[in-house]
């Protein structure tokens, strides 16, 4: 395997194979996971604990309390799922656009964009929405991205929204801000009215309900969309038989300060600040081809050395020109918190046991470290699988190189990830890794990427959490009527530490 190993990435094949009988707690991620699938059918489903023993921590179990949920909600993904009869109605109803009371079986459909991490860390948010709410969870594919990227999470049905002329709404990536059936929209055309004692209804009684209701819950939504995180305007979507929920944004720690569920998410998670953790793990599954990348790349190149340590380095700016300074803050990052030594002339006859993991759309990055570490220095040496040059959105060749490379870094033991990137959010999540955080600032002007320009200080933090930060909360308090610092309502969801206005949960003993 070399550098570039993962652009021999191929599409997944499908096996049909009774479900194992022979499979143990930890490849079952403690229950987390279901014993319904073939192991052939999706290696990675059953695989992945074994390149995370070494991290394994029983504190970190799920709560038998998540567990019955995720089993109820795979019954009602099989129950109220794409080729049953309670959908085909639920779409005629849906086709004939009249809006009709919800049923048993109401829908949500997730549209999640950008570049993978923001489109993992959206889909992760709308399953556990859907989960709070009892709703069928369908992802919306662009190209055929989940399907060529993920196995199905549930058994005996897809995730998957069924496109073409069986599914009535189309270009649904085109939905936003202007949309009329958004919630925004409709609150501020008097469709939807708030009385005086703070409930929500339709202003005509409900006569003439729209079929669905869409959620613009994307970064430049508008304080009209951002109500949906009241509980008067939870209890009237609750009624809608279907909902689309467009976003690019971890909305999790939103959720968790909607009062409404609250219990609900502290049952499912008494470790809080393990929420992704546990979805991420639940729900994204590489396919095999995928997962055959991650593997021999790992076996090659990672395996049997005392420590792995992940560097992941993103640089938003315009032009791919290397930065000199994001090295010197890469290099001071690791050898101020000793995650790397320090280079001196006996560093040849007292090698390190490390081995180095560099991801970066840059090689230059990559080849630098490697002249600082390389040579013996440590003993299992640097590597980079890929070097992409820029992010390309919508190329799932891309997208599996990338996916290969958050799954790599997860399984190392320590994580050193740039600021704002949804990327290394998703690895230390998968991974259960609290990273140190460089400082990131966009670079959008020649005179930002200025080689003068200096390393801040400190060069990184150690994260308080492995959860994401989510980059556009709602600041408004729907009770008190006015905007509060929502990084202080409650002791468990803080700002982060790359994002000022942003917000994550936070493990309320850090």
């Amino acid at each position: 395997w070399t550098r570039n190993s993962f652009h021999g990435i191929q599409s997944n094949f499908s096996y049909q194979d009774a479900p194992p009988s022979d499979l143990t707690a930890d490849q079952l991620l403690d229950g987390l996971l279901t014993a319904e699938f073939s192991k052939r059918s999706c290696r990675s489903r059953y695989e992945f604990a074994s390149y995370h023993e070494k991290k394994k921590n029983t504190s970190h179990k799920p709560s038998p309390y998540l567990l019955g949920k995720l089993r109820r909600h795979e019954a009602l993904q099989k129950r109220c799922g794409p080729g049953t009869a309670p959908y085909r109605a639920a779409v005629w109803q849906l086709k004939s656009g009249k809006g009709a009371a919800a049923t048993d079986c109401r829908y949500l459909v997730s549209i999640s964009y950008r570049g993978l991490g923001n489109r993992m860390l959206a889909t992760a948010s709308a399953f556990l929405y859907a989960v709070l709410t009892d709703r069928v969870l369908l992802v919306h594919q662009y190209k055929h991205d989940v399907s060529a990227l993920f196995c199905e999470p549930f058994p005996g049905t897809t995730w998957l929204l069924p496109s073409g002329w069986s599914f009535p709404l189309g270009h649904l990536r085109d939905y936003g801000i202007g949309s009329k059936e958004s919630l925004g929209n409709m609150l501020k055309a008097n469709v939807i009215s708030v009385g005086g004692d703070g409930n929500a209804s339709w202003s005509d009684g409900g006569d003439h309900r729209p079929p669905f209701v869409y959620l613009h819950l994307e970064g430049g939504y508008d304080f009209h969309d951002k109500l949906f995180y009241c509980d008067e305007h939870q209890r009237l979507l609750h009624g809608a038989p279907w909902l689309l929920m467009k976003t690019d944004s971890y909305l999790v720690p939103g959720l968790f300060l909607v009062p409404s569920f609250q219990d609900e998410l502290g049952k499912m998670f008494p470790e809080k600040d393990m929420a992704f953790y546990h979805l991420g793990r639940y729900l994204f599954h590489p396919v095999n081809d995928v997962w055959r990348a991650v593997t021999s790349y790992y076996r090659t190149n990672l395996a049997g050395v005392g420590q792995r340590v992940g560097i992941q380095i993103r640089v938003f700016q315009k032009k791919p020109t290397p930065l000199q300074y994001i090295l010197d803050q890469v290099l001071s990052c690791v050898r101020r918190e000793k995650l790397l030594p320090e280079i001196t002339s006996s560093s040849m006859i007292n090698a390190s046991d490390q081995v180095i993991l560099v991801t970066s759309l840059s090689a230059w990055y990559y080849e630098r470290i490697r002249e600082e570490y390389g040579g013996g220095r440590i003993t299992g040496g640097v590597h980079q699988p890929s070097h992409e040059g820029r992010q390309k959105w919508g190329d799932t060749s891309h997208d599996r190189r990338a996916l290969s490379e958050m799954y790599l870094l997860s399984t190392c033991d320590m994580l050193v990830t740039t600021g704002f990137s949804t990327f290394g959010y998703v690895a230390q999540g998968l991974g259960g890794i609290r990273p140190w955080i460089m400082p990131s600032t966009p670079i959008w002007s020649e005179s930002d990427m200025a080689e003068t320009k200096e390393v801040p200080e400190p060069p990184c933090v150690r994260a308080m959490s492995v959860e994401p930060c989510f980059h556009s909360p709602s600041y408004y308090d729907c009770t008190a009527r006015r905007d509060v610092d929502v990084g202080k309502v409650v002791p468990y969801v803080r700002h982060c530490e790359d994002v000022s206005w942003g917000i994550k949960i936070a493990n309320q003993s850090s």
